[in-house]
């Protein structure tokens, strides 16, 4: 089985996760981040990946340690679940609607660490989330995992359709690009022979 198990500690946060990419969609999300725990509990339903997460935070502070040091951690748990990548799909890409909103999300599983993001959200907060902490989390999660991620929204005018489209289109293409292809279970996917 694919698995990872994360412990973080740092005077700003104490993070446990345990993430399972051949799951079934099951999630138990505990961060002091309302708004998060909705986004990563439909993450991992959309995707298919069993997600146990607990963080303590310094959120009397704000919710920008919170929200970076899970990115960091989920992202070091995709990588260390994926090993050598042998058989993975690799690339994969999504464009998923939400209501008015239309995201499109690509992957590659790289190596090589970057992020392009260009969500353009309206509002500066949904509920008590900053929605700048948005690309946080997924600066966070590129740099840990060692992927390339490519977020853009096509078209959406509701900030909270936008954040949960970005979400969703992340899951079905995370789960697409980990996917094993049978035909090719025992080769690493590049011309390097390692990613």
């Amino acid at each position: 089985m694919r698995t990872a198990e994360i412990k973080r500690k740092t005077n700003e946060t104490d993070i446990k996760l345990s993430l399972n990419l051949d799951g079934s969609g099951k999630s138990e999300i505990e961060c002091g981040c309302g708004f998060l725990e909705h986004m990563l509990t439909l993450f991992a339903k959309h995707a298919h990946f069993d997600l146990t997460l607990t963080c303590t935070g310094d959120t009397y502070v704000d919710d920008h340690h919170t929200v970076e040091d899970i990115g960091i951690a989920l992202g070091e748990a995709f990588y260390n679940a994926l090993g050598d990548k042998k058989g993975i799909v690799r690339y994969a890409d999504t464009i998923l609607p939400m209501d008015e909103s239309l995201i499109l999300t690509a992957v590659d599983l790289s190596g090589r660490a970057h992020l392009s993001y260009s969500l353009d959200i309206p509002t500066e907060k949904v509920g008590t989330f900053d929605t700048e902490l948005c690309e946080e989390f997924f600066t966070a999660f590129v740099r840990t995992a060692q992927c390339t991620l490519h977020i853009r929204k096509i078209s959406g005018t509701n900030s909270h359709h936008i954040i949960e489209g970005a979400f969703k289109s992340f899951a079905r293409t995370m789960s697409g690009a980990v996917r094993i292809d049978s035909a090719f279970k025992d080769e690493i996917p590049s011309t390097k022979g390692v990613l």
